[in-house]
Order: C-alpha cells, then sequence, then structure tokens
C-alpha cells in the first residue's frame, strides 16, 4: 500500500498504536544534497500489514509518522539503523526510541561484523529481495509498483529477521550486548555535527600546529556554508583545496589565486574574502589553542611479541563465542592492551570485556597460555 492521502496516513498510524513492535525504513537521496531528502518511509506490523508512505505527497503531513517513532511505548525495528536514525533526528529534533537494530544484532549472534540485509534475510527467513530497484531514483513520481513493492519488501521480511534474533539473543543471554552497541545510536550527539572537528577528516601532507589551526577554520566554514546552502560540502570546496589552502596560509587576493582549483571569480568575489578572513583569524588565534596530532610510537619489540599472541587468542575468543573478531578488537586495541592493563579501549568495557578483555588480561600475567592440541591452536589454564 503506498499513502498519499492525509486520512489514509491517519487511519494506518492510529491503527499501529496498540502494537509492541514495528519496522521501519527508509529511501532518501543523498547525492546532490547536504542533508538526506527523505523520498520514502516503509512501515510494517507483525502481522503483515504494511505501507509506503510518501513524504513528497503535496499536503501529506507525516506527524503521525513522526509520533509514531516517538513512541516509547512501541519498539521500532531497523536494519543499519544510523541514517534513518540520522535522517528523523534532522527532521523531528528527537532521536526515535526504544529501537531495535537487526545489523547489531546479526553481528552480536554471529553472522559477521556487517552483514547486508539482503543476506541476512535469506539466512534467516529463506526469503528472496528483488534489488533491481535499490538504486532507482526515488524523488521521481510517480512511484512504478515495482518500486513499492521492493520497498515494501524491506519492512515485512524484517519481522521474521527481527523475531529471530531477538530469540537467539534471549537464548544467548546476550540482549545487553545489543543494548550496549546501540547506546551510541541513542545519543543526540551522535547526530549533532561539530564543526569544529571537521578538519580531522582531511588529510594533510605536513600536520604542522599553524597548518591544522587553519584547516580548522576553513573546514568549519565549509561545514556551515553546507548546511546553508544544503549542499554536498565537497561542492562548497574540495578536501585538497582545503589542504593546499590550510598549508600556504594566503593572506590576499593574488596568494589564494595559486590555490588548487581556485578560480580567479572566485578568490575576488565574497568567497575569496570570507576564506581570507577565516586565515586571518585562524593565525591570530591563540597558539596554545591550535590543534596538535599526536603521533603514536613505534611499539617495543616486547609488545608487537604480545599483540601477536593477543591475535591468536581473539581468534580462539571470537570462534568460541561466534561473533566476528573485528567486533570485538581491532589493532589498535591490541596494542593498548599489550602495553596497559587498563588500556582505555572497547574491548576492555562491557561484553567484549566477558569474553575477551579478562581473558587477555590473564594471558599477559600467565594464567592463561596458548598451543597446539589435536591441530588446533587452544587456550590452556595455567597454575
Amino acid at each position: 500500500m503506498l499513502i498519499t492521502e492525509q486520512t489514509a496516513l491517519d487511519e494506518f498510524c492510529a491503527s499501529l498504536k496498540s502494537e509492541t513492535f514495528i519496522t521501519v525504513d527508509t529511501e532518501f537521496l543523498r547525492e546532490k544534497t547536504y542533508y538526506p531528502k527523505l523520498c520514502l518511509v516503509q512501515i510494517g506490523a507483525e502481522d503483515g500489514r504494511a505501507a509506503a508512505v510518501d513524504p513528497l505527497a503535496e499536503g501529506l503531513d507525516m506527524a503521525p509518522v513522526f509520533d509514531l517513532l516517538c513512541d516509547e511505548k512501541i519498539l521500532k525495528v531497523l536494519h543499519a539503523a544510523r541514517q534513518d536514525l540520522e535522517i528523523f533526528y534532522n527532521l523531528t529534533g528527537k532521536v526515535v526510541k526504544p529501537f531495535f537494530d537487526t545489523q547489531i544484532a546479526a553481528m552480536v549472534c554471529g553472522y559477521g561484523d556487517s552483514i547486508g540485509y539482503e543476506n541476512l534475510v535469506r539466512n534467516i527467513t529463506g526469503g528472496q529481495i528483488d534489488k533491481s530497484s535499490q538504486y532507482t531514483n526515488w524523488s521521481n513520481r510517480p512511484l512504478s509498483e515495482k518500486q513499492v513493492h521492493y520497498a515494501l519488501g524491506d519492512v515485512t521480511h524484517l519481522v521474521g529477521v527481527y523475531q529471530s534474533l531477538s530469540a537467539e539473543l534471549e537464548r544467548r543471554n546476550r540482549v545487553h550486548w545489543v543494548l550496549e552497541e546501540e547506546a551510541v545510536l541513542e545519543d543526540p550527539a551522535t547526530y549533532d555535527v561539530d564543526v569544529n572537528e571537521m578538519w580531522r577528516k582531511v588529510k594533510v601532507k605536513t600536520p604542522k600546529p599553524q597548518t591544522l589551526a587553519v584547516l580548522r577554520g576553513l573546514a568549519a566554514w565549509r561545514e556551515m556554508r553546507a548546511q546553508r546552502k544544503n549542499l554536498p560540502k565537497n561542492w562548497v570546496m574540495k578536501d585538497d583545496s582545503l589542504a593546499d589552502m590550510a598549508a600556504q596560509a594566503p593572506k590576499d587576493v593574488k596568494a589564494l589565486k595559486k590555490i588548487r582549483n581556485m578560480s580567479s571569480d572566485l578568490a575576488e568575489g565574497h568567497i575569496g574574502r570570507e576564506l581570507l578572513e577565516v586565515i586571518h583569524s585562524a593565525l591570530e588565534s591563540d597558539k596554545a589553542s591550535w590543534p596538535v596530532v599526536e603521533r603514536r610510537k613505534p611499539p617495543s619489540a616486547r609488545v608487537m611479541a604480545t599483540v601477536e599472541i593477543l591475535k591468536l587468542l581473539l581468534k580462539i575468543q571470537s570462534s568460541e563465542h561466534e561473533v566476528a573478531a573485528k567486533l570485538i578488537a581491532n589493532a589498535s586495541d591490541l596494542e593498548d592492551i599489550a602495553k596497559h592493563d587498563d588500556a582505555d579501549v572497547p574491548a576492555m568495557r562491557g561484553w567484549r570485556r566477558e569474553i575477551f578483555g579478562d581473558e587477555a588480561l590473564a594471558m599477559k600475567h600467565g594464567k592463561v597460555s596458548i598451543g597446539l592440541k589435536d591441530d588446533k591452536i587452544v587456550k590452556f589454564k595455567m597454575g
């Protein structure tokens, strides 16, 4: 069912008020805008009812949908929820909750570190999804029957996936694992962009404090302009231009014209004046506030030897608990654990510590060893 009329939307949302959970998905475009353009919202119920709501339909008030998403008595089930939650947060200023992310649940149930929806549906329910409409232009109207059918499939299949994963989490006592992973997605700060931190995403060849101070100002300017104009930030200015500008710190129009991809019209116009003001402000700022990139020192031979053993332990633990190794710890985590017993890394907190962190410390202190048994790598308790 495709909903384009207010009465139909009001009635459908009202019919879901008593549900314990609903499944949710979206179709959106982001190629030509800073903020995602919401083109469709799909909602499904446990009994198989489902509707695709058209937010681009003339005169359609989406408030009933947003009220449903913010109803804390109803669990919202999504797959790879990050972008969908961001869209709803940008539109409403509220984080959808409570929610259940089937991709996170699948990861802690042993389906790999980032399993796609199509594979998850096939593995759990045996269902098949026709992905031929996945990359169509969802902003074009009218939508075809094929597009609507594809869109609805994303929420109807999700019912069975959720029920299976939820039961498995309960059986394996891993519900709290999922809640820990979802906590960051419940935090509004996840979706609030700190423009003064955007410089970290731009690569520079020589990260001197002055260069980084200028880059910080320029990256913040670009981010704010992209938001204001609702344009992709690389349409406002490319990374290499920002990096070049930060390194050279031009102080006048003549120098600005020498920056990579900087046209004379741009340099001589109001954009050029804004850029020069940003650069001047950065150079005049308190040097104590300039960013400094701390480089990690190469680990010692002793640390590297410990890391290699920890890698084997990680392989054993991930196999034993049927969780992707990448989800438990990465190479940086292992190095920090090798250096410090109180390493401040995810692998030493929550459920990760339960299945790996404590074992890693035990191994470091000689309480656990690793060896071969029947041609398999196994761990042995010592003492």
